[in-house]
């Protein structure tokens, strides 16, 4: 069995599109462009990467984007004071916070003063509360379980009542996926670091969604037959053949596990490309519900 590949660059693509033609349309009727305002605290590398990229994914979009920088020492008080200026801003429709903050800051402090209509990363604490509520629904979903309930979606999941397991318990990613997948019927496991038998109950999965970063931590021998895996992983594996020195990887041992599941995320080009998609989407839900206002 060679599995099938789930394309995340093509459908998050496609979403872009989706959303850029959403835009103009808001232009043509008169509507404001949606704005989104990133928060980075301090001088963290791969937060300024994010941030540029959502930026630039912005900007192909014809979605305003307002850049705030703090400085490594910021206050939770110059934090939180500069999260309510956005608030009340009406040019900004969505605050993205990036994580993780620096070690003195009070992270849930900061993401519950963010309005819930502008909590377009999902993270507010009402909006999680509301995912884990049967019958609730949150103003926003986190952007990568989204993106994840996207992917598996398009590769023609059977969730209700499927075996589904969730490797990892991330505030960002594990425990928000998993309440998604309970939302859709799926008989729902979360595994960990103190999971007994681990490749055993990975082994039960019809969905297996791996996002514990770890670089290649799952095996071959650990996937059921025409499994679907969703692997959010990315990490840096050293390649001395690899012009970087590296090259990257998911917590999923591609090219072994892909001979026996039924469909699988490459890494990269699987998950990473969602999860901005999703937050162009959120933005754009953002500006809709202020027109409602």
């Amino acid at each position: 069995m060679s599995a099938n590949i789930i394309d995340g660059k093509q459908i998050g693509q496609e979403i872009r599109d989706e959303v850029r033609i959403a835009v103009e349309k808001r232009q043509e009727n008169g509507l404001p462009v949606p704005g989104l305002a990133t928060v980075l605290v301090g001088e963290n590398p791969a937060s300024q990467v994010y941030v540029r990229n959502k930026q630039k994914a912005c900007a192909e979009v014809g979605i305003n984007s307002f850049g705030h920088k703090l400085p490594e020492d910021a206050s939770q008080e110059d934090v939180e004071s500069l999260v309510r200026s956005l608030n009340a801003d009406p040019s900004v429709n969505g605050i993205l916070v990036q994580l993780p903050l620096p070690r003195h800051l009070d992270e849930e402090k900061v993401l519950s003063v963010i309005d819930l209509n502008k909590d377009v990363d999902g993270f507010h604490p009402i909006n999680i509360g509301r995912l884990a509520q049967k019958g609730r629904e949150p103003a926003f979903i986190p952007c990568t379980p989204a993106g994840c309930m996207v992917l598996l979606e398009r590769a023609g999941a059977k969730l209700s009542g499927a075996n589904a397991v969730v490797l990892g318990r991330s505030n960002i990613v594990g425990m928000p996926v998993a309440l998604l997948l309970v939302k859709a019927n799926a008989t729902v496991t979360i595994c960990h670091s103190r999971t007994r038998d681990l490749a055993d109950v990975i082994r039960q999965a019809d969905v297996l969604v791996a996002a514990i970063g770890q670089p290649e931590f799952v095996k071959k021998e650990w996937v059921k037959p025409g499994a679907i895996v969703i692997d959010v992983g990315i990490n840096q594996k050293e390649d001395p053949t690899a012009r970087k020195g590296y090259r990257l990887v998911g917590d999923v041992a591609f090219d072994e596990v892909a001979e026996v599941a039924g469909a699988i995320t490459p890494v990269p080009g699987g998950v990473g490309p969602m999860t901005i998609a999703m937050l162009l989407k959120n933005t754009l839900h953002a500006a809709e519900l202020a027109d409602q206002i």
